[in-house]
């Protein structure tokens, strides 16, 4: 054992500063699912910064230090406060935010959402074929993110208000009706944020054929 550790010793603390660097610096996260179409697609691959809120103890949720506060329109990647599961959602609303849903249209400290450049599209379905979606650029708290609506699919399109707790932040997927989000697993405390995601570093088509989407590698989210 001591001669194997001994031949290997450089792999082994590559390995170890590779952990800490992905748990307490930077880290890639793949996307699985739609939630978050037409932003992210299955098959991205993007680059999360880890130091963008909190200097956090690698391995744990504890954090060292407060970097900066997260603000609305940010990408992250976080822990659910459901079950844990790794998710990647849109920060909506800030602490003291009052949010609310009517038909579709997000409310933000009683400011409707405005929705401009509307079109409908095929949308992909996992099992194969597709349904048609409405894209729309949403536009509110001086961001604007592309979000997408199916009308076809049952949905919660309706809640709140609600004004988000201290030190939390309400989370929406931009395929707003195939998005396990904020409005079914509740606001998520800072303290489970990983990282703003930022770029997208690799993708390929996992619908299809698995072909490299080279026109997507590096590109910058917004």
């Amino acid at each position: 054992m001591k001669n194997w550790l001994r031949e290997n010793r450089s792999i082994l603390v590559f390995l170890l500063c590779l952990g800490v660097f992905r748990t307490a610096v930077a880290d890639w996260n793949p996307i699985p699912s739609g939630s978050m179409r037409p932003t992210l697609l299955e098959g991205d691959v993007v680059l999360v910064n880890r130091l963008a809120y909190d200097l956090k103890f690698p391995l744990t949720d504890i954090a060292l230090a407060r970097i900066s506060d997260p603000r609305r329109g940010d990408l992250v990647t976080f822990s659910s406060p459901r079950d844990g599961t790794r998710l990647i959602k849109r920060i909506v609303a800030l602490p003291g935010d009052v949010v609310e849903m009517r038909n579709e249209v997000l409310f933000i400290n009683g400011k409707a959402a405005e929705y401009i450049e509307q079109a409908l599209v095929p949308e992909p379905l996992e099992q194969g074929g597709e349904i048609q979606a409405l894209k729309a650029t949403e536009r509110i708290g001086g961001t604007d993110r592309t979000v997408q609506f199916l009308p076809s699919v049952r949905a919660k399109r309706s809640m709140g208000p609600l004004v988000v707790p201290a030190d939390s932040y309400f989370m929406l997927g931009d395929n707003r009706d195939n998005s396990a989000d904020s409005r079914y697993i509740g606001v998520v405390p800072r303290r489970l944020l990983i990282g703003h995601a930022h770029r997208i570093l690799v993708s390929a088509d996992t619908l299809g054929n698995w072909h490299p989407r080279f026109d997507r590698i590096g590109r910058e989210l917004r």
